[in-house]
């Protein structure tokens, strides 16, 4: 029942994210300059500058929405692991299943720390440019 619950939050968080990547404007890509110096580069005419620009991009702010709604998720199972091990009653079971809950809610917890760092990496490398080598 609990599973069902948590796989319907799940399904929704993904939905709602994937729906405001996709609501997000189009990035035409210009063939001309030679080397590109990243996604500003790519930007067309018609394409609002603040897709890309700054703390206040588009991307950034829907990468973060998704991150923060996988944060408060984790921790609101991790709060819910906890009272699952406090009425367990010193039942075998029941006490393994909350600290597998806990356990979980802190994985999704760093996975979401760590994809949060790597975005922000792959952001910053991406809309400070690339560099080209001679060879």
């Amino acid at each position: 029942m609990i599973k069902e619950y948590v796989s319907k939050i799940t399904i929704g968080l993904l939905t709602i994210g994937f729906g405001i990547v996709l609501a997000t404007a189009p990035v035409s890509a210009l063939g001309e300059g030679g080397a590109p110096a990243g996604i500003s580069a790519a930007r067309g005419d018609n394409t609002p500058s603040n897709l890309t620009n700054g703390d206040s991009s588009i991307i950034r702010r829907a990468i973060n929405i998704m991150l923060f709604g996988v944060g408060v998720l984790s921790v609101v199972m991790l709060i819910f692991g906890g009272f699952r091990y406090v009425i367990s009653g010193g039942k075998k079971e029941s006490v393994t299943n909350a600290k597998n809950t806990i356990l979980y809610a802190i994985i999704g917890l760093l996975i979401a720390v760590f994809a949060y760092a790597i975005i922000n990496f792959i952001l910053g490398a991406a809309l400070s440019g690339g560099s080209t080598t001679n060879v």
